[in-house]
């Protein structure tokens, strides 16, 4: 999950702990340490709903995706069994060789800096991955990659615990990471977090699109304890924690708190959408 911090100094060194949520594209390593295990990433990160699939198919005026940042294929792979032909992009060569084996067309390459080689697209779809993608940059490659009329669509899952669950677990954040109470707040209620991210790449936006909108489509899900923490190992902090000696600790009382809620629990989450028309 995203953590929340101040706006960096530029000529400070920063502190991978501390992922601003205004600049998350700048910390291009953390986008980059998926891979470390991608059959991990594609088993524990949850798929999309269906009515959210349903809906992208719907307002695009052809089946010819453009999924970026596709990492594993799991969105390809909704978007392909829905009839679409699809085609990944994404940074890292072990998440994008997985997607391969899986049956997606993946290429490996920066969004802002890919050779489209003059190929346009019905759709660009990015779930979880567009505040990886510096924004304004972004905004620019996806009016020059989408045909007219074609859609621009990027789209967040919001994990929320039940809110006993998630004070326990922004308890965990707080006792590992007294240096960051930003952390425990993400924890608690992570939604903020992503609206942000929607208000930056509406902002972002050129005349080139019209029909900005938003959306929200609720989804549940019931976790085990171990597939939690399977989560948990995948999202982005993961890492810095890890390169920090933080993430057992974390995982530990991540785990005692699911085990003192009876070992399982049902998110019922949203997912928050951002659609706009190339014009």
């Amino acid at each position: 999950m995203p953590t929340l911090a101040p706006d960096p100094d530029p000529k400070q060194p920063t502190d991978p702990l501390r992922p601003t949520d205004a600049d998350p594209h700048r910390h291009r390593e953390m986008a980059e340490s998926f891979g470390a295990d991608a059959a991990l990433y594609d088993r524990a990160r949850p798929s999309y709903p269906t009515a959210l699939i349903d809906a992208l198919v719907a307002a695009a005026p052809g089946r010819h995706f453009l999924d970026v940042g596709c990492g594993t294929g799991i969105l390809s792979r909704q978007l392909q069994a829905a009839g679409c032909r699809v085609l990944g992009v994404d940074v890292d060569e072990r998440m994008a060789a997985y997607a391969r084996s899986t049956g997606v067309d993946a290429v490996v390459s920066p969004f802002e800096t890919w050779d489209a080689a003059g190929r346009t697209f019905d759709a660009l779809v990015a779930g979880m991955t567009w505040h990886w993608i510096d924004p304004a940059v972004g905004a620019a490659k996806a009016a020059d990659v989408l045909r007219p009329g074609g859609t621009f669509a990027v789209f967040w899952y919001v994990l929320q615990p039940p809110s006993d669950l998630g004070a326990a677990f922004a308890a965990v954040q707080r006792d590992v990471l007294p240096e960051n109470p930003a952390a425990a707040r993400a924890a608690a209620s992570p939604l903020g977090a992503y609206e942000h991210f929607l208000d930056r790449t509406a902002d972002n936006l050129t005349d080139a699109f019209t029909d900005i909108s938003r959306a929200t489509f609720p989804w549940s899900r019931t976790y085990t304890r171990d597939e939690w923490l399977d989560q948990l190992r995948t999202s982005g902090i993961a890492k810095p924690l890890a390169d920090a000696g933080k993430l057992d600790a974390v995982l530990e009382g991540t785990g005692a708190a699911i085990d003192a809620a009876g070992g399982t629990f049902t998110l019922d989450s949203i997912a928050v959408t951002l659609t706009a028309t190339r014009t």
